[in-house]
C-alpha cells in the first residue's frame, strides 16, 4: 500500500512541473493579450483623421497604418493560438497521468478494496485521496483552458467592433484565473498529497 503511494506522489511531482509550465504559459498569454488589446484599442484612434496631423496629406496614409496594424494584430493572434496549443498540452498530460494513475489501480498485482482504498498510513494521504487529486486537478485546469480558448475566440471579433469594457473584463478573466483558485488548486492539493 505504502509502495503504490509513493508512485502516485511521482505522478504528483511530474504534475507540478506541469503546472509551473502553465503558470508560465499563463504569463505569456496574459502579455500577449495585453498587446492585442492595445493594437485593438489604437484601431479607433486610426479612423479618425484628425489624429493625423499633417500626415493626413500622405496618400492612403490611414489604410497604411491600419493594414500594418491589422498585420501585427494577425501575427499576435497567431501567437495566442500557438500559447493555447500548448495549454493544451499540458490539459492532455494531466488527463493522461489520471487515465495512468487509475488504470495502475486496475491493473496492478494487488487489487485493492474500496475500504483499503480510503486506508491512511499516519499522516500520508490515501490511494482515493491521491486519484481524487490527479482527477481534481485534471478537471480544474481543463475548465480554465476552455476559458481561456472561449476569451481568445472572442477578441478576434472585437477587432473589428471595438470595445474597451470587453478588453478590460476579458482580461480580467484571463489575469484572474477564476477556476483555478490558488488557495484550492496547487497549494490546498499539494499540501495533502506530497505528505512524506
Amino acid at each position: 500500500m505504502e509502495a503504490t503511494v509513493k508512485k502516485y506522489q511521482q505522478k504528483f511531482k511530474k504534475v507540478k512541473d506541469d503546472m509551473d509550465r502553465w503558470d508560465d504559459l499563463h504569463a505569456r498569454l496574459l502579455s500577449q493579450f495585453r498587446n492585442a488589446s492595445s493594437i485593438i484599442g489604437r484601431l479607433q484612434l486610426i479612423d479618425d483623421p484628425k489624429n493625423y496631423g499633417f500626415l493626413k496629406d500622405i496618400d492612403n496614409v490611414k489604410d497604411l497604418i491600419f493594414r500594418k496594424q491589422m498585420e501585427s494584430l494577425q501575427m499576435i493572434m497567431l501567437s495566442m493560438n500557438k500559447t493555447l496549443e500548448e495549454l493544451n498540452i499540458i490539459i492532455l498530460s494531466l488527463a493522461k497521468t489520471y487515465r495512468d494513475a487509475k488504470q495502475q489501480l486496475k491493473g496492478g498485482s494487488i487489487q485493492f478494496s474500496t475500504k483499503q482504498l480510503s486506508y491512511r498510513l499516519g499522516v500520508k494521504p490515501s490511494i482515493a485521496d491521491c486519484l481524487e487529486g490527479l482527477r481534481f486537478l485534471h478537471e480544474m485546469y481543463q475548465s480554465e483552458y476552455l476559458l481561456k480558448s472561449s476569451v481568445i475566440s472572442a477578441i478576434a471579433g472585437l477587432a473589428l467592433n471595438p470595445s474597451v469594457s470587453d478588453l478590460q473584463a476579458f482580461e480580467q478573466l484571463l489575469v484572474d484565473q477564476p477556476n483555478i483558485p490558488k488557495e484550492e488548486g496547487k497549494n490546498k492539493v499539494f499540501k495533502r498529497i506530497m505528505m512524506i
